[in-house]
């Protein structure tokens, strides 16, 4: 159960959880499950600038931004550079071996752009107007990382051998992602 807690949270944030490197599938998967828990991290770390930015008296706009951009430090912004690069796949009109070469280049192309820009400002502008941003924050980041352990299931196929998904997929039954 450490194991896999210390490979969701040194995985998903930039938190360091002392322990061995070394991880196999069963680590893995308790790792998928667990990967909520890394939410309360990166919703954490929101929460807190959107605590401390009303107390500064800053506006609701600034506290927001100012959160996102805590949340993409906290995750070493691993899920914008994975959403770019979803974009620029799926965007390039390839097909599948075609996208995932777009998919591993490290530069970023205008679909990539254009995605992580809309994105940023719904973000903000969802925050700005939360009743309860530090808890809508909190709620969001724990939620999305709800989709890690449906992803695991044996019916997804990691999308190339020899990548991060090799080592997870297939790795969660559907009873337990649910």
């Amino acid at each position: 159960m450490i194991a896999g807690l210390r490979l969701a949270v040194t995985l998903l944030t930039v938190v360091p959880f002392p322990g061995e490197g070394r991880f196999d599938r069963a680590t893995a998967r308790t790792a998928m499950l667990l990967a909520p828990c890394a939410g309360l991290v990166t919703g954490g770390a929101a929460a807190l600038v959107l605590l401390a930015g009303g107390a500064l008296g800053l506006s609701a706009a600034l506290s927001a931004a100012l959160a996102v951009a805590a949340t993409a430090a906290v995750t070493r912004a691993l899920h914008l550079d994975g959403l770019a690069d979803l974009a620029d796949g799926l965007g390039s009109g390839r097909p599948a071996a075609g996208a995932l070469e777009v998919m591993k280049r490290s530069d970023i192309g205008p679909f990539g752009v254009v995605t992580l820009l809309l994105t940023l400002l719904v973000q903000v502008a969802a925050l700005a107007s939360a009743p309860h941003p530090a808890v809508a924050a909190l709620v969001a980041r724990v939620a999305g990382r709800l989709g890690l352990p449906w992803a695991c299931r044996p019916s997804v196929p990691s999308a190339r051998p020899g990548g991060l998904g090799t080592l997870v997929a297939g790795t969660v039954s559907a009873r337990a992602a649910l």
